[in-house]
């Protein structure tokens, strides 16, 4: 069952992505971005009050930073090329925290697949380079992300720390928004799309991941995270109409690959031995 709460978890996630795509043509990307995370950000201080602390204001700029990239990105390159580029953070830092030697093999091969996509995109043309730039900037923050909401879990400040790194996450990118979109952004219409974006994008999957959190271990959760690029595809294909190639899924699929060779490096844990859980290991990911 948790399984499948971290599956649709990701499904809900890439969804919200793609309708969010859809805000571009009206408010832009920044617009977009300030929208999602404000909305995310009053979601998430209804259910916990938020609590601004040194670590919360770190996880709050690489909030920032990841969702306002990644969102430049989207307006260029398709919704599936954007998630594989960005897997790359988690994945990279994933092989410099372990040390090892064979997890920078499932980084070489994670590369290798973003090199075929550079290749070719679902229209057979070559891909926006400024669109890969931005991805990968995405990428490290990303990894910075996991770093920052790593001590926010380890400080046990929990939701209401993700609550008020979502409002200073907010506070920074509501100037840039409004400077783009004015007051188009707070039209019925766009607020209530931009709502469905804050639910799909961050109040359900939050809830879904912290469920399963409860009893699945870090390695399978690592194993369904490492899906995103698929799911990104399937949402972009059915609601964007962003048809990759066959070279595309190619690269998507060593991505995929890498993710799930770094998400089971470690071996199981004997019998009677607990297993770790996700203040450790992993976090829910919002984009």
């Amino acid at each position: 069952m948790s399984v499948f709460l971290v599956l649709g978890s990701v499904i809900s996630l890439q969804f919200g992505a793609a309708f969010a795509s859809q805000l571009f043509g009206q408010i832009g990307a920044p617009g977009a971005t300030a929208l999602r995370l404000g909305i995310a950000a009053l979601m998430l201080a209804v259910v916990a009050r938020p609590k601004i602390r040194q670590e919360t204001i770190v996880l709050g700029l690489t909030l920032a930073g990841m969702n306002g990239t990644f969102y430049l990105a989207l307006d260029r390159i398709p919704l599936g090329v954007a998630v594989t580029i960005e897997f790359l953070g988690p994945l990279g830092l994933a092989a410099v925290l372990s040390r090892r030697p064979r997890d920078f093999v499932w980084v070489g091969l994670a590369l290798v697949g973003i090199v075929v996509l550079g290749v070719r995109e679902y229209t057979g043309a070559h891909l926006d380079l400024i669109g890969v730039a931005l991805a990968l900037f995405a990428a490290a923050f990303w990894a910075c992300y996991v770093l920052a909401g790593r001590k926010v879990a380890t400080a046990g400040l929990g939701i209401g720390g993700l609550a008020g790194a979502s409002l200073i996450a907010a506070a920074l990118t509501l100037p840039y928004g409004l400077s783009a979109a004015g007051a188009t952004l707070f039209e019925p219409r766009i607020l209530l799309l931009g709502t469905l974006v804050a639910l799909l994008a961050s109040a359900i999957p939050y809830a879904l991941e912290i469920k399963a959190l409860r009893t699945l271990e870090a390695s399978t959760f690592g194993v369904v995270l490492a899906l995103e690029p698929a799911a990104a595809a399937l949402a972009g294909a059915l609601l964007l109409g962003q048809h990759l190639s066959v070279i595309s899924l190619g690269g998507m699929a060593l991505v995929i690959t890498a993710g799930v060779g770094a998400a089971l490096r470690r071996a199981p844990a004997p019998r009677g031995t607990p297993a770790r859980r996700d203040a450790d290991l992993v976090l829910p990911v919002p984009q």
